[in-house]
């Protein structure tokens, strides 16, 4: 029969994987990463964390198999270990929304008011239809490394001035990131100021791909 030390050895192997997830700033990088590959450099200023701060965060998240690191040029770049990892983080995220009461109020104090939404069935819908323009407010790099189909990439910085490019009286649907991505809800804030329809998909580009939903990947 095996003894408790067997047992507690394996038990506190698997503790890593939650003590790597359990800050909230390697969790805001695990955001990141599942979103795109990026470097340290890219993360600094994303995040606006120290360079030492974050490869720091990165080896622990590497050592725990949440993140893995390649070598380009000299640079190292970082990515999820798999959509496992990414799954967990959505896991972790929603549990912690339902549970924890604290993190529904910081929620809502860093979102604002939620917006009218569009679910995920119903944007396909809507789009077999042409009923709507899909608005992709991330970063170039984000929506380079995978996107809706057929969505317009206008970063949430350059909204403002390309509104333009958005067809007049078209209804646009925004999205970003994820459930607690603030691009979107600021995306649709714009567009109502500016007198456009515009809603926000429920969720992001995130929840989109590990529900197998097709996405497309470059400038589109």
């Amino acid at each position: 029969m095996a003894d408790g030390t067997g047992k507690a050895a394996l038990f506190d192997q698997m503790a890593r994987l939650g003590k790597a997830l359990g800050n909230g700033k390697r969790l805001e990088l695990v955001d990141l990463l599942s979103q795109a590959d990026h470097s340290v450099e890219e993360l600094v200023r994303i995040t606006g964390m120290g360079v030492t701060t974050v490869s720091a965060h990165l080896q622990t998240l590497k050592a725990a198999g949440v993140a893995v690191a390649r070598r380009r040029g000299q640079m190292m770049i970082y990515s999820l270990a798999g959509d496992d990892v990414a799954g967990l983080y959505r896991s972790v995220r929603d549990v912690a929304f339902e549970r924890i009461a604290e993190v529904e109020r910081a929620a809502r104090a860093y979102l604002g008011d939620e917006p009218e939404t569009i679910s995920r069935d119903a944007l396909v819908a809507a789009v077999e239809k042409g009923d709507v323009v899909v608005l992709d407010v991330r970063p170039g790099d984000e929506y380079e490394a995978g996107h809706i189909p057929g969505a317009v990439s206008i970063p949430l910085e350059q909204l403002g001035e390309r509104l333009g490019e958005l067809p007049e009286g078209a209804r646009v649907a925004a999205y970003c990131r994820g459930a607690f991505c603030v691009l979107a809800h600021d995306a649709v804030r714009l567009l109502e100021g500016a007198g456009r329809k515009a809603v926000k998909l429920q969720d992001g580009i995130l929840e989109w791909r590990l529900e197998d939903l097709p996405v497309e990947t470059g400038r589109g």
